[in-house]
C-alpha cells in the first residue's frame, strides 16, 4: 500500500519533472500545487507537512501537464503579481514580466507626484502598468488604450478588484483611441520580438498580438515615435520598453523626432530594457 504524499513530497517531485520545462520549477510546482488545493504559496510551504489527496493530485497533475505543454504558470493560476499588485490573468494578455517594473519606475521620475498630470498608456493588456502608475500616484489621470476588446476587460477587471477606478480604457490601434488629446506622459510596451525570432516558440500561448509586430521587431517603436510628438504637452515624455539590443534604434527613432534627453535604463538583470526622451514643443514632429 503506498502512503498518502505530503505537500513537501508532492512538490519535490513536481519540481523534478519540471526542470526541462522551466527556469523555475520549483516556484512553478509550488504555485500549481497552491492552486490545486486552494492555498497561497505562504500556506502551502507552512502546511508541507500535510497529505495531498487522491483528487487533488489529479488536479495537479493536470496543471503540470500543462505547464510541461509551455502554458504560462499566469494563465493556469489565473493570476500574476507586478508591482506587488495581485492581477488577474487570462490567455487575452501577456503575462506581465519583472523587467517591465523598470518601464514604472522610471515613468514615476518624471512628473510631479501631486501634479494633475495626464498619463497615457498604449497597448495595456492586463493594465499592469497603467494600475501601477495609479497605484502611486493619486493625483495623476491614466488612460489605457489596446487594440484587444478581450484584454481590455481583462484590464478594468483588474481596476475594479484593486479599487483603483480613476483610470479610463479606450479601445483602438494605439493612438487612434485618443486622436485629440495630449499628454505629459505617454508609456508604452509594445510588440518588439522579431516575426522570424525563434523565441516567439516559447511564447506561443501568449497572444501574438502583444509579442511582435512585423519582422523586425522595430515597426511598433516607429509608428509609436513618429506620431507621439502631436499627442504630447510641451516638455512632454515619452517611454517606451524595448528589446535588449534595440536601445540605439529606438533612442536614433526618438532623435530623428525631436526628442531631447534620451536615456537608456536597464532591467533588473542589467540588460538595456527602457529608454526615454522629452518632447520640447507641443504638438509637433
Amino acid at each position: 500500500m503506498n502512503a498518502v504524499p505530503t505537500i513537501a513530497e508532492t512538490v519535490k517531485r513536481a519540481a523534478l519533472a519540471l526542470r526541462p520545462h522551466s527556469l523555475s520549477p520549483r516556484l512553478d510546482a509550488e504555485l500549481l500545487l497552491g492552486k490545486a488545493l486552494g492555498l497561497s504559496r505562504t500556506a502551502l510551504i507552512a502546511r508541507d507537512d500535510e497529505s495531498v489527496t487522491a483528487d487533488d493530485e489529479l488536479k495537479f497533475a493536470e496543471l503540470l501537464a500543462k505547464r510541461a505543454h509551455g502554458m504560462p504558470v499566469a494563465y493556469l493560476t489565473g493570476s500574476r503579481e507586478f508591482w506587488s499588485l495581485p492581477l488577474i490573468v487570462t490567455p487575452d494578455v501577456l503575462v506581465p514580466r519583472p523587467e517591465t517594473e523598470t518601464l514604472v519606475q522610471q515613468a514615476l521620475e518624471l512628473l510631479p507626484p501631486e501634479a494633475a498630470c495626464s498619463v497615457l498608456d498604449l497597448g495595456t493588456g492586463s493594465g499592469a502598468i497603467a494600475l501601477s502608475l495609479a497605484s502611486e500616484r493619486p493625483y495623476w489621470t491614466i488612460t489605457g488604450v489596446d487594440l484587444s476588446a478581450n484584454a481590455l476587460a481583462v484590464a478594468a477587471q483588474n481596476s475594479r478588484a484593486l479599487g483603483l477606478s480613476r483610470i479610463t480604457w479606450r479601445l483602438g490601434s494605439w493612438f487612434e483611441a485618443v486622436p485629440d488629446e495630449r499628454f505629459h506622459l505617454i508609456v508604452a510596451n509594445p510588440p518588439y520580438i522579431a516575426a522570424s525570432d525563434p523565441a516567439l516558440r516559447m511564447l506561443a500561448a501568449e497572444p501574438a498580438l502583444a509579442l511582435t509586430a512585423g519582422p523586425t521587431g522595430l515597426e511598433s517603436f516607429k509608428l509609436i515615435i513618429t506620431q507621439a510628438p502631436r499627442h504630447l504637452l510641451s516638455q512632454g515624455w515619452l517611454v517606451l520598453e524595448h528589446g535588449s539590443t534595440q536601445a540605439p534604434e529606438v533612442s536614433r527613432l526618438l532623435m530623428q523626432h525631436g526628442f531631447d534627453s534620451i536615456r537608456t535604463f536597464p532591467d533588473f538583470s542589467g540588460k538595456p530594457r527602457v529608454t526615454l526622451g522629452v518632447h520640447t514643443q507641443q504638438g509637433t514632429s
